[in-house]
């Protein structure tokens, strides 16, 4: 069944409306810019993900890689449409003039990706970590990192990874046990194992630069003694041509349930004697450079969420409109032609749940990127340092939230085209698995959980907490002009109330919590998970409440039909998850105000 993976008005909208790409004009990087090349990003995006990976889409999914024993082998299509996507200079799109790149704005990037990630999914990861890899050395990377592994990074010749996970020490890092050990020549000898390293290794670039985290020879224990180094596969001579094979090697494919268009392996460093490293910035800081291309790839993971709970929503709403099936329960006449299957009001609630979720989602993800291009290009310091802070409180929301409902969404789609839904003939099932994975990529959901709540919002003195508040009752005083909202305002300031209630009786149990005859901090994070889908719930309200005020302004003086029915859908997903959704948070919130120990206090032999 041939459907478009997105609405195109829906693009328009989040840049236009939602949120206002054309003040970036005004700034001095894109100066060259305006609305036309805007477009024909977008446009050039679509055009390489219809011609080159939707075709493959099938194939990638059912043909996953495999190693022999010596080389990994990958369906050869996958090369041209990878070196098509390299060609068209999207995945440099953001990088600055001097290293090939277009100076554009994150979110319209991140916008043109959404097409790529819904025909090509996972595939993309072979680009996207490159570009991130890239962008971790451009900011942390010395001048002789920067020109010998960043042009080529860029370029698309070679690919990039990041290495941090090991057989014993997953989202632990503190155990991590791969060594460094400085050379004479000041390059290091790494050794150790790393697994789930995806795009480890592959056929698809002349070469493949790893991040790798690893604990010099007497480092302090625990995170504040691990370190970066670049490792590349292949040495790299002082022109830039390629040289030895370095010491690493490829000890195994993992195959997952979905994602299974890019390599995910296991790497051994230094079985020979030590695999050639370089350093990046100082010794011991290497956790924090990770971080950057960590939360990188966070964003990355949310959008990936909203992305392909778009793709299936976009699916099955096309299915919906042209599969006929049954008659309405009013319908008496059995002689009667059935109705497509939209008609029916359990289809259009999941429908409208899909529709919620993943536009949601999507805006969640794009003020994700553009409040990390205003933390970098905003005419002021104090604007880029406000950005920097909302950024930091939304980075665990804007990770895990599309991740769980993009995944929601996906079920639903399923759902919604029956016993056709999970037969790969149709590509509903492949999102639902591709997403399956999103809520653990680049920490779980519970690791993310504690980050919010016991890192995030406390804070600085809770001042991205404080700024995300202002920021919602500002909108909520906006949307009051218009009597239609009210009932939307009433219920997200309720909302808001409830998350303070709660977050300040979490942070004061934290503070209590080393007092004699207080609960654990173990208790008091033990329901983190439900603080989190609060935390985004509201969060998400609050994106909904800013597209209902923009339809409800827009929708009196809009003269074609289809805008018109475009609006009108903007506020019937509003109404859906003010009804439905947020209400959920009142029971998350007894949970959490009660410090319920029921899974605190449940013991490993009770099981």
């Amino acid at each position: 069944m041939n459907t478009k993976m997105l609405n195109e008005r829906e693009i328009e909208f989040l840049l236009y409306e939602l949120f206002d790409t054309d003040a970036l004009f005004t700034r001095s990087r894109y100066q060259d810019h305006d609305r036309t090349t805007f477009k024909e990003v977008i446009q050039t995006a679509k055009n390489v993900a219809e011609k080159h990976f939707l075709p493959l889409r099938h194939t990638l999914d059912n043909q996953q890689p495999t190693f022999d024993g010596e080389k990994v082998h990958i369906i050869p299509e996958l090369k041209p449409a990878l070196d098509a996507l390299n060609e068209s200079g999207l995945p440099s799109a953001t990088a600055d003039y001097e290293f090939n790149g277009m100076q554009l704005p994150p979110i319209v990037a991140n916008l043109a990706g959404v097409y790529l990630t819904i025909a090509g999914g996972t595939a993309l990861g072979y680009s996207m970590l490159t570009t991130a890899n890239a962008n971790l050395l451009q900011a942390h990377g010395s001048d002789e990192l920067i020109e010998k592994w960043v042009k080529p990074l860029r370029d698309g010749r070679f690919a990039g990874t990041m290495a941090m996970t090991e057989p014993d020490a997953g989202s632990g890092l503190a155990d991590l046990t791969t060594s460094a050990v400085k050379a004479d020549d000041g390059s290091y000898r790494i050794t150790g194992n790393k697994i789930y390293i995806s795009g480890g290794d592959h056929n698809l670039s002349e070469n493949i630069v790893h991040l790798v985290l690893a604990r010099v020879k007497g480092a302090p224990k625990g995170v504040k003694g691990i370190s970066l180094f670049v490792v590349p596969k292949y040495l790299v001579n002082n022109d830039g041509s390629l040289g030895d094979r370095n010491d690493v090697a490829l000890a195994g494919l993992f195959h997952k349930m979905g994602g299974r268009a890019q390599t995910s392996t296991a790497l051994s460093f230094g079985e020979k004697g030590g695999a050639i490293g370089y350093l990046v910035g100082e010794e011991n800081h290497g956790l924090a450079y990770m971080f950057h291309m960590m939360n990188e790839a966070r964003i990355m993971v949310g959008t990936s969420g909203a992305a392909l709970a778009m793709g299936g929503y976009q699916y099955s709403l096309e299915y919906a409109k042209n599969r006929p099936q049954g008659r309405l329960p009013s319908c008496k006449d059995p002689l009667s032609p059935p109705v497509n299957i939209i008609e029916h009001a359990d289809v259009k609630r999941m429908l409208l749940a899909q529709k919620a979720y993943a536009e949601g989602a999507l805006a969640l993800v794009m003020l994700g990127s553009q409040l990390s291009d205003d933390e970098k290009t905003a005419q002021t310091k104090e604007q880029r340092a406000y950005a920097h802070t909302l950024l930091d409180l939304l980075t665990p929301v804007i990770k895990t939230w599309p991740s769980e409902y993009g995944t929601k969404a996906n079920d639903f789609a399923i759902q919604v085209l029956g016993g056709a839904g999970y037969v790969n003939e149709h590509p509903i099932e492949m999102f639902y698995r591709d997403n399956r994975l999103n809520p653990i990529h680049e920490g779980t959901t519970g690791i993310q959980s504690l980050d919010l709540l016991a890192r995030k919002v406390p804070m600085g003195s809770m001042q991205g907490y404080q700024a995300l508040m202002a920021e919602i009752n500002d909108t909520i005083k906006d949307a009051t002009s218009h009597e239609a909202l009210n009932d939307y305002c009433q219920r997200l300031r309720s909302a808001v109330a409830t998350l303070n209630h709660t977050t300040d009786k979490l942070l004061t149990a934290m503070g209590n919590s080393r007092t004699e005859g207080a609960e654990s901090i173990d208790q008091v994070l033990a329901n983190s998970v439900h603080y989190l889908s609060m935390f985004g719930h509201v969060v998400v309200a609050w994106l909904w409440l800013k597209q209902a005020k923009i339809a409800a302004t827009t929708l009196p003086n809009a003269n074609h039909e289809s805008e018109q029915h475009f609006y009108q859908g903007k506020l019937q997903a509003a109404q859906y998850f003010y009804r439905y959704e947020l209400t959920q948070i009142q029971q998350w919130a007894s949970l959490l105000n009660e410090l319920d120990d029921t899974c605190h206090q449940m013991q490993a032999n009770w099981f």
